[in-house]
């Protein structure tokens, strides 16, 4: 299909004329735009997020800066601000995840360490991000959980690169320090590019 080899600008102009072939793009991300929301807002709202992010990105369709090709960014700053509708229910999803105690499992080894000590820090992470006002959150998440780079998280929050890289530095700080001093990032490298 030739949709398929088309970027994402090419998609976006061409459903000026023929919106149908908007439908391309939908395809294209729609499931990475659900799994970011469900991670913020629960499954229960993710549908709805992500036909809401659809439905504003169609209708604002024409104002889309075609010199980007990847419209990730773009769809994930519409994402961002439908969230924040929705926000209440994600400060009880993080509530709910804060009071989880974890529990250590039977037996296991090395391998599974990684996840029962990530398992053990989802509380205390919950409640940083609880703490978190919603400019850091949206940022800390896009990077951490969309894995966008610096420059599109720039673009989706309308911000300068150099704000978002300061921004991050100091939510790293402010995290670590919530987490008695552990680092969730330390095995991430800093994303260039």
């Amino acid at each position: 299909m030739l949709s398929e080899t088309l970027d994402d600008s090419v998609l976006i102009g061409q459903s000026l004329t023929e919106p149908e072939s908007f439908a391309a793009l939908f395809d294209r991300h729609a499931d990475e735009i659900f799994r970011y929301a469900a991670r913020r807002l629960g499954l229960e709202l993710a549908d709805d997020v992500t036909g809401e992010v659809f439905l504003v990105a169609f209708r604002a369709r024409s104002r889309y800066d075609r010199a980007w090709p990847d419209a990730r960014p773009w769809l994930y700053g519409i994402a961002t601000k439908v969230i924040a509708q929705h926000r209440r229910a994600e400060r009880r999803r993080t509530q709910a995840m804060a009071k989880v105690s974890p529990e250590r499992p039977g037996g296991f080894d090395d391998r599974s360490a990684d996840r029962v000590t990530a398992e053990q820090l989802q509380p205390r992470l919950a409640r940083a991000l609880d703490r978190l006002n919603s400019a850091e959150r949206d940022l800390l998440l896009l990077v951490a959980w969309a894995d966008l780079t610096y420059e599109d998280a720039a673009v989706a929050l309308g911000v300068p690169v150099g704000t978002v890289r300061s921004r991050l530095h100091r939510l790293r700080v402010k995290v670590r320090r919530a987490l008695g001093g552990i680092d969730p990032f330390a095995a991430e490298e800093p994303q260039h590019g």
